[in-house]
């Protein structure tokens, strides 16, 4: 809220059956807020009570009748009378009176969501000046949206050393040098030849190293390291955020009253 603005200290919400005044000191936004929710369920629970006893045609249906008989020997019966239980007019009223009250404070609070606002300020820097209570609560969603995302993203493999390549701006390993080898068939005599019988030669495989692999592995995954600092910075300016929402919501309310303005020409 603008400095110098007048700072409303109470609002005044009627009372129920009895009709006495029931009064909540409210001076700030917050309060506005957590005042709007009961009254906003109270409301809604009074229209569905008045549109259920409208659809009774009993409840809205009187009726009063006597008996004479035609002569002075005939039966004598009592009257019969029905009250009206249910007056349209009534219901009428008692909506506006249920409406009015959750017309103002919600408009109370939207007045006041207009011009609350507070600083996001994390380590001692002002990062967003001056934000309104609906960005502020825009921030908060997409700050926990980006902590699920950042949490999600990949990490190099720790069983691993890595550095940074200028040449692909990519993470590299060292570079590891490992044997190529190729399988030669070797003969082995189990026999030697004779003049009835040929050698018993069995065939196997060598293994024989023909050659060198020179690996480097690279990747675009981040450091854990990279990946810790980024959710602390989020974990930061969520609790900015927050600091700030509630410094917003302290705000000085100005009382609204719009709801005698709209149901008095609704159903005046």
């Amino acid at each position: 809220m603008g400095k110098g603005r007048p700072s409303l200290r109470s609002i005044t919400l009627w009372g129920d059956g009895a009709g006495a005044a029931t009064v909540l000191v409210v001076a700030k936004l917050n309060q506005i807020i957590a005042v709007e929710k009961g009254i906003k369920s109270k409301a809604h629970q009074d229209l569905s009570t008045a549109q259920h006893g409208l659809q009774k045609p009993a409840l809205l249906a009187g009726i009063s009748r006597t008996y004479q008989p035609k002569d002075e020997e005939g039966e004598q019966l009592p009257p019969e009378s029905t009250r009206v239980q249910v007056k349209a007019e009534d219901v009428l009223r008692e909506t506006a009176a249920t409406l009015t009250r959750l017309f103002d404070v919600t408009a109370t609070k939207d007045w006041a969501n207009c011009t609350a606002r507070a600083d996001v300020k994390v380590d001692g820097r002002v990062l967003v000046a001056e934000v309104p209570v609906s960005y502020l609560l825009f921030l908060e969603k997409q700050l926990v949206d980006l902590t699920a995302f950042v949490r999600r993203l990949p990490v190099l493999d720790a069983s691993e050393s890595w550095a940074q390549d200028p040449s692909t701006d990519a993470w590299k390993t060292e570079p590891v040098r490992t044997l190529r080898t190729k399988k030669v068939p070797r003969n082995h005599v189990k026999a030697e030849a004779t003049d009835k019988h040929p050698a018993q030669v069995e065939v196997y495989y060598e293994d024989v190293p023909v050659g060198y692999w020179t690996t480097v592995k690279f990747s675009g995954a981040l450091p854990a390291r990279r990946v810790n600092e980024l959710l602390a910075r989020l974990e930061k300016v969520q609790q900015a955020v927050k600091f700030a929402r509630e410094e917003a919501n302290g705000s000085d309310v100005v009382d609204q009253r719009v709801g005698d303005a709209v149901f008095g020409y609704l159903f005046g």
